[in-house]
């Protein structure tokens, strides 16, 4: 691979703020944006609080019709991919079609809308057999994942490599990874990538309850997500989108674009381990770091920040901390790392790509996120994990990691405009 690949824009909607200003206020300043649910009625779940947006489609410009008929991990995604384009000033009606692509990454899809008209075909006594015209005609799109990258594709134009991605909670940094690639590998010169999910439903909530990994912590629900912190108990369901429009390096300033920072590698693997489990020394994950490191030609000790998956379950942060300090030796002692879920909930797949708009934000300000609610050393997890407050720090390279149900591990490398070694 030859051709760098530039970040120009980025989008995200996320609990606690719409639009990467706001999302970026809310994690410079370590607020959590995790309450008592109120998308659903709760009652009989253990766990019931999550991270929730604040989200009017109307509001954000999306017409009836896509209201009507999309489910909201959808309207997520077009908002998302609509700010992005226009940070980027990238005007897709002139843009070359064949070589514009779109890669998104989600978990579980359509589940919300799913669930929903299973509830409207099942009451009754209605049978399939009987009368087939009980669904709506739109819920065949929300049985499809494919549906996430081809609305955003028709609605930007795009004609070249068009893909969903679902690999669990690594979907996120996967899209963006792949994408990466297809510009990288010159299959195309422009890619919208990234993730959405909107998972917080009676179904999703079940599922997380019934093997524990969803804190129960109900009373306290801003200090439930304690990533790295010895008293964790779990995840806080969250939902949200990130996108990022990507650019081959000369073709972004060919038009003039102000080029936010590269992805400069990026490497996935797997653990052929177990559904949920992970190994406590972290090879899977250090792997995919040490692989990313290599293809972008840069040495361990050259990264300045490692934004964490950090979930809060008791063997996901031991993991992945005997991964970084596998991966970078003595100099992980020496990298802040924090987890933004502390902050914003875990949203399955479209965590991931909002963690690396983190990333991008976090170069452009030069200051590394926090994590919140971190009060308790816990002594397999002895980094620096930058509680509770932002912190100030030169920033070139950057690296975000993921780790998901079914052995997926991931990583991604961002360097600041200008820091490529190559």
């Amino acid at each position: 691979m030859t051709r760098r690949v530039a970040v120009t824009g980025i989008g995200v909607v996320a609990p606690g703020g719409i639009g990467a200003t706001a999302f970026w206020d809310l994690l410079a300043a370590g607020r959590t944006a995790t309450r008592g649910i109120s998308l659903f009625d709760p009652a009989g779940l253990r766990s019931r609080i999550a991270a929730e947006c604040d989200f009017d489609p109307y509001r954000h410009g999306l017409d009836a019709e896509l209201c009507r008929n999309m489910d909201r991990y959808i309207q997520f995604a077009v908002v998302a991919a609509g700010e992005a384009v226009r940070e980027a000033g990238l005007d897709t009606a002139a843009a070359d079609p064949w070589r514009t692509a779109v890669s998104l990454g989600s978990a579980v899809g359509g589940t919300t809308r799913l669930e929903h008209d299973y509830v409207l075909v099942s009451e009754g006594g209605r049978r399939w057999d009987v009368d087939h015209r009980a669904a709506e005609p739109q819920l065949h799109m929300a049985f499809s994942p494919s549906t996430l990258a081809s609305v955003v594709a028709e609605r930007f134009g795009a004609m070249g490599p068009v893909q969903t991605v679902s690999t669990g909670c690594t979907s996120g940094l996967d899209a963006v990874g792949y994408a990466f690639h297809t510009i990288a590998e010159g299959r195309a010169d422009v890619c919208i990538a990234g993730a959405s999910d909107s998972p917080i439903s009676p179904i999703t909530m079940a599922c997380f309850d019934a093997i524990k990994a969803t804190s129960p912590n109900n009373d306290d629900p801003e200090h439930a997500s304690r990533p790295f912190d010895a008293h964790r108990d779990g995840f806080v369901m969250g939902e949200g989108a990130a996108v990022l429009v990507l650019e081959e390096y000369e073709h972004a300033r060919a038009r003039g674009a102000e080029v936010l920072c590269e992805i400069s590698g990026y490497a996935t693997y797997g653990n052929a381990y177990h559904m949920t489990g992970l190994t406590s020394e972290g090879l899977e994950m250090a792997r995919a770091i040490d692989t990313t490191l290599d293809q972008a030609r840069i040495d361990p000790t050259a990264i300045d920040y490692v934004n964490a998956h950090g979930s809060g379950t008791r063997q996901n942060d031991r993991h992945e901390t005997a991964a970084v300090k596998r991966s970078l030796g003595a100099h992980a002692y020496d990298t802040p790392m924090s987890s933004i879920k502390s902050m914003v909930g875990h949203s399955l797949g479209a965590i991931g790509a909002i963690e690396v708009v983190a990333c991008v934000l976090a170069l452009k300000h030069q200051v590394v996120p926090p994590t919140a609610n971190y009060e308790t050393p816990d002594p397999e997890c002895d980094l620096d994990y930058v509680p509770r407050t932002a912190r100030p720090r030169k920033l070139n390279h950057v690296l975000s990691v993921g780790s998901g149900f079914g052995g997926f591990q991931s990583a991604v490398l961002l360097s600041g405009p200008g820091g490529r070694t190559r």
